[in-house]
């Protein structure tokens, strides 16, 4: 008993042996909180309060259920396999499989994926002959899926309109079709569960009777319908042991309710609330500026992280001239920390918006620096990505059959699998290519298909004369890829990475400097394409390689480094304007996205943002973000950049300093330059500061051309 209770420190030696009372653990980010809750379970068991088969507890992940089962038979003698440790999604389907009669399900009912939920859904609307533009199929799968975790069935779903009506109605199909079919969605393992258990008395009781003990953990993740499904099977008796942080509560838009802790707290615990603060992962200084930021939420259940582990560094600030600046300046320190000994696998780059990761790793790539997209997929092979530019591939080379494949019927076209079996049996015969082949098809699928290479053409003719960003622009507007992803539920991120391609396009140069991008050619657009080629290759770390990691703050929850970097600390981007505009909870919930960004690092971080972004193509200007000044300048370290040109100055004051220099570096309107490859010619104009500088410049008989001033190399004359 010594053993398994040694080295527990005050509050977590109350937690793990308190009576059997229901309790509320507030573990603060990196307080041991998966070591209480298999240790509490543990001590019941070895005490003799409970066997294995009396024990409840959920998990949101099947890594965090395997883990627990792992560390729980390092501590006690027993055989956990017979255990009820899992998932609220994987112990549902658990009960459902023992109790199939009783739930109205076939012993052998499949699980849908969300991918086979959408099939399923494209699959009713078609037979129901509805349009899918006006009833968007993942739209309506997330209507479903919302309903379900409040608990909702078609039947009691309220309509204030016709449209939602209609939603309704085909909520109440999706139900007929799947029960017809004897399948269940994830949302449906858990209603159907709860129904099973709130009508049938006996199996309820048994239940309840059965769990004696009832642990949670992040339980500020639990939705509405999993708090019903918990206090129903606690009704019987069983103590609840519930460990979250309201402080880590980052999933409002998957449904989750941070309310329900405190709820849990009036209803439940009581007095019987502990804070679990003592810190074992980060210094002082980190903690500090921790608890400083979280402290501007008001609706807290409260505490306050700290650590004897000494203050630490200081947090290191920076403020880029831009995002570009900002990303080399994040890589030059990549590459000094290696130098200093730190793993790259200790090194984790986070990111707001996804989007973010474009420029990142550009440059990651352009110095060599290994990296992994943890949780999510590299920027160039992102599928809507991959969709915009298999439309500017065709509109290049309309016999590039892969592109056409890919998006002939993508948004959706009305054009099946049988008329491009026909289409490409066809280009087989007369050896052809797929566009030129369609022209031989006749009927309805002569009508679909020739209304695509139609598109193409008209798109091919529209962005003849257009500058490279403004090709993109415009194809991703008529190609009907805008309007399919403002549609989708989450849409609104595949819609930031499209405007991302058109940043790159804006910044793209060829060896020479010269910004393609003004050029709007033909030659530009093939130029473009190879590069995003290039880009989209082999450049992510293999299996088991040291690599730097890049991700987004929600993905990086639950895991720690030694050195993070939070990038794009700007109004408008974190906190980010969709949460904001959603008013004081939005931008609450941001904050504690912030909160969890800080506490990922143990021993540096660093937090950057940047006076000039690029936007849909353009160069704005941004302003910090609240989050920094909520930070006390005590903890801060404001770097300066060391200049590595006579084009980059900077002069770092405070957030909101920047670059004392134009970075034009003496070159002005009418200087005479010259150019290893156009040679002679006198500048025109110029845009911009810093390391993005460039310059128009007329060559003469060469023409006019846009020069970056990084790449350019012009010597005055």
């Amino acid at each position: 008993m010594s053993d398994l209770l040694a080295n527990l420190n005050s509050p977590q030696l109350q937690a793990v042996t308190l009576p059997p009372v229901h309790a509320l653990i507030l573990a603060g980010a990196g307080s041991g909180k998966t070591r209480v809750l298999t240790t509490r379970i543990a001590w019941l068991m070895s005490t003799g309060q409970v066997g294995p088969h009396g024990v409840l507890a959920v998990t949101f992940t099947n890594k965090a259920a395997k883990e627990m089962t792992a560390r729980l038979s390092a501590l006690v003698p027993i055989n956990t396999r017979g255990m009820w440790i899992g998932t609220f999604h994987g112990l549902c389907n658990r009960l459902l499989r023992a109790h199939y009669r009783e739930a109205g399900l076939p012993q052998t009912f499949q699980i849908l994926d969300s991918a086979d939920q959408l099939a399923m859904v494209k699959r009713l609307l078609k037979n129901l002959n509805i349009d899918d533009e006006k009833y968007p199929p993942r739209e309506l799968c997330h209507f479903i899926n919302a309903h379900k975790e409040q608990g909702v069935r078609a039947a009691q779903a309220e309509a204030y309109d016709n449209y939602t009506q209609k939603r309704v109605e085909l909520y109440a199909e999706y139900e007929t079709q799947c029960n017809r079919e004897g399948v269940v969605d994830f949302a449906e393992l858990l209603l159907r569960c709860y129904e099973l258990l709130q009508r049938n008395e006996p199996l309820r009781v048994h239940y309840q009777e059965r769990f004696r003990y009832i642990l949670v953990d992040e339980f500020q993740d639990t939705n509405k319908l999993q708090y019903a499904w918990l206090q129903l099977l606690a009704g019987g008796g069983a103590r609840v042991f519930a460990v979250g942080d309201d402080d880590q509560s980052i999933y409002a838009f998957r449904g989750a309710e941070v309310g329900n802790m405190r709820d849990f707290e009036r209803g439940y615990a009581g007095a019987n609330v502990i804070r679990l603060e003592q810190n074992y992962r980060s210094h002082g200084n980190i903690l500090a500026a921790a608890n400083a930021l979280i402290k501007n939420n008001r609706e807290r259940l409260g505490k306050n992280l700290w650590t004897d582990a000494g203050a630490g560094e200081p947090i290191r600030a920076f403020e880029a001239y831009s995002d570009l600046d900002e990303a080399r300046f994040i890589v030059e320190e990549i590459r000094e920390l290696v130098r200093e000994g730190v793993p790259q696998t200790q090194i984790a780059l986070l990111y707001r918006s996804n989007a973010q990761s474009r420029v990142l790793e550009h440059e990651l790539v352009a110095r060599g620096v290994p990296y992994k997209v943890y949780g999510g997929t590299r920027f160039f092979d992102r599928q809507e990505i991959k969709h915009a530019l298999a439309y500017l591939r065709l509109l290049g080379n309309p016999d590039d059959d892969t592109a056409f494949l890919r998006i002939v019927n993508f948004p959706t076209r009305g054009i099946g699998a049988r008329s491009l079996e026909n289409l490409q049996a066809t280009a087989h015969q007369i050896n052809s290519s797929l566009y030129n082949a369609a022209a031989s098809l006749t009927g309805k699928a002569g009508q679909t298909v020739g209304a695509f290479i139609r598109l193409i053409e008209s798109l091919r003719q529209e962005t003849e004369k257009l500058p490279l960003p403004e090709i993109i622009e415009h194809v991703i507007e008529k190609s009907g890829l805008a309007q399919h992803y403002r549609t989708e539920k989450e849409g609104q991120e595949r819609l930031e990475n499209l405007d991302e391609l058109i940043n790159a396009a804006a910044t793209f140069v060829d060896d020479d400097g010269v910004v393609m991008s003004v050029e709007g050619e033909g030659g530009a657009l093939a130029s473009f394409l190879a590069h995003a080629s290039l880009e989209a290759g082999e450049h992510q770390a293999g299996e088991g390689q040291e690599a730097v990691q890049l991700m987004s703050v929600h993905a990086a929850k639950g895991l720690e480094f030694d050195v993070v970097f939070i990038t794009g600390l700007e109004q408008g981007l974190f906190p980010h304007d969709n949460s904001v505009n959603q008013g004081r909870e939005g931008l609450e919930e941001e904050r504690r996205l912030m909160y969890v960004a800080v506490t990922r690092a143990r021993k540096r971080l660093y937090v950057s943002c940047a006076q000039t972004r690029m936007l849909h193509g353009q160069i704005r200007d941004c302003v910090p973000s609240s989050f920094l000044e909520e930070i006390p300048e005590q903890f801060l370290l404001k770097l300066n950049k060391r200049a590595e040109s006579a084009s980059a100055v900077p002069a770092f004051g405070s957030f909101g300093g920047g670059y004392a220099e134009p970075a034009t570096s003496g070159l002005r309107i009418g200087q005479t330059v010259e150019h290893a490859k156009f040679g002679i010619g006198v500048i025109v104009a110029t845009e911009g500061r810093g390391p993005d500088a460039r310059v128009q410049v007329n060559f003469g008989g060469s023409g006019m051309k846009w020069l970056a001033l990084e790449y350019a190399k012009l010597t005055p004359v």
